[in-house]
């Protein structure tokens, strides 16, 4: 069978669901521990993701602690209604609610340009040696990072190692610079 993205979806959700909370929670800390290593810890503009529950992503609060403690300045996804992303700066302030898909967002705030950012946390279900991603098929994160800088990074948080090839990747998918699972970081 090819590694289509459709059969990704789909073997990488599973994968996620059939992990225990506790196991989830562990190697959510451990990724954390592992984005400790990466080359980004003199930036300043930070996009976090917020986790799907029942989606069971990786938790990222871990990471959201990590950048509280150096005063990087976070911004959240919030998703517009034409499904384009817009970046919210994360205040004391900020309340956090649920979209439609289940995706906690900012209710409102502070708007950030997304040529202020220099390095996003993507969500993902999948990816390969060659950091293509397999997400949930709506292409926000596509399309949002076209409005970045060229060189912004792009980190993946993964509970799983990556497969070798994903099939029927397209022309304006945009590749990760790096993976981070609870083991170790990959480099595209």
């Amino acid at each position: 069978m090819k590694e289509t993205k459709e059969n990704l979806r789909t073997l990488f959700l599973e994968k996620r669901l059939i992990l225990s909370p506790t196991v989830r929670e562990e190697s959510s800390l451990a990724i954390a521990n592992q984005c400790l290593k990466l080359p980004v810890w003199g930036f300043e503009y930070f996009h976090l993701f917020l986790p799907i529950t029942k989606k069971a992503e990786v938790n990222t609060s871990f990471v959201l602690t990590l950048l509280q403690a150096r005063d990087k300045n976070i911004v959240l996804p919030k998703v517009n209604s034409d499904d384009s992303l817009s970046s919210i700066l994360l205040t004391d302030s900020t309340k956090i609610i649920k979209n439609k898909w289940e995706i906690p967002e900012p209710e409102r705030g502070i708007t950030i340009t997304p040529l202020m950012l220099d390095v996003v946390f993507i969500p993902l279900l999948g990816y390969d040696t060659f950091g293509n991603r397999v997400g949930y098929g709506k292409g926000f994160y596509d399309d949002f990072l076209k409005s970045c800088k060229p060189n912004i990074l792009k980190i993946g948080l993964s509970f799983f190692e990556p497969i070798r090839k994903i099939h029927g990747i397209r022309p304006e998918d945009i590749t990760l610079n790096y993976c981070v699972t609870p083991e170790r970081i990959h480099y595209f």
